[in-house]
């Protein structure tokens, strides 16, 4: 479990003093950068099939190579979440791999094969620590930016 992350309230206030599509535009760019440890740890613990024979039409490592980072859900993923808005950014890291959750949780034919729980876990407070610490750079370079075009 994450401990805490103090300074939030304070960044909120630095963002909001940006307009709303650059501030959106730097908490894309922060969580992407931030979920990056996330997807590594994730890919060295994903599960590699062993007898490629066994799933011909599947190469070696499909899902391992699958986990990204990014801002869109797919069909089936983007049912069940909540939109905040256009105030709000949101950034994904997951597989797009529809073997990903049955690889992750068993099924009848399979034993589970826990990764991105682990990985989660280990990483978390990193992801966290590193959201707080990255958004502080990138507020400031979007000032710089801004006063260097007069803005």
């Amino acid at each position: 479990m994450a401990d805490k992350v103090e300074g939030l309230a304070a960044l909120d206030f630095a963002l909001g003093q940006l307009p709303k599509a650059t501030a959106r535009a730097a908490l894309v760019r922060v969580g992407k950068r931030a979920l990056q440890p996330f997807i590594d740890d994730v890919r060295q613990l994903a599960p590699v099939d062993e007898d490629p024979a066994s799933t011909p039409n599947r190469p070696p490592g499909t899902l391992r190579d699958s986990y990204v980072i990014g801002t869109k859900l797919n069909k089936s993923q983007s049912k069940g979440v909540r939109r905040e808005g256009k105030n709000f950014a949101e950034v994904y890291a997951g597989t797009n791999d529809k073997a990903g959750v049955q690889t992750e949780f068993g099924n009848a034919h399979q034993a589970p094969q826990p990764h991105a729980r682990p990985a989660w876990d280990g990483v978390q407070q990193q992801v966290l620590d590193n959201i707080a610490d990255q958004l502080w750079d990138e507020i400031y370079k979007v000032q710089q930016r801004r006063a260097k075009r007069g803005l």
